[in-house]
């Protein structure tokens, strides 16, 4: 019996530039800077290594970073992950806002769930970050 696969997306829309957001969210040594719980970030080349603030370090594959779509993916390579897949994409909604969305496919789904939640809280984090203190629509 295999583990299911589990799969979130959590989105929130800023009124800030996309290209500014991107400048954050698109740089894979900076996502300490505005996800919680992530205490550092070292990328070497297409390896990244998240510290979390437990301790914990999280192994990870860079897979795309484009500025031209500002998407960034990237696959956690820890051993409690059997597969996993995040991926960030920051669209330009034409009027000076953004739409950034965090997407999730994990096996087992449990870790998509957990994942998943702490997502949606570096994104409710974004505001605030980028120093817009309006709350995101």
């Amino acid at each position: 019996m295999t583990a299911a696969r589990g799969s979130t997306r959590h989105q929130v829309r800023l009124d800030v530039p996309a290209d500014e957001v991107w400048a954050l969210v698109g740089d894979p040594a900076r996502q300490h800077e505005w996800f919680p719980g992530i205490e550092s970030c070292t990328v070497d080349g297409d390896r990244r290594v998240v510290m979390t603030r437990s301790g914990l370090p999280m192994p990870e594959h860079l897979l795309t970073v484009d500025p031209s779509l500002r998407r960034l993916q990237y696959r956690i390579t820890a051993p409690m992950f059997r597969e996993h897949l995040g991926t960030i994409d920051v669209h330009d909604l034409g009027d000076g806002s953004s739409l950034v969305v965090y997407s999730t496919d994990a096996e087992p789904a449990t870790l998509a769930l957990v994942i998943g939640g702490a997502a949606r809280a570096a994104l409710a984090n974004l505001p605030t970050v980028l120093g817009h203190r309006d709350q995101p629509r």
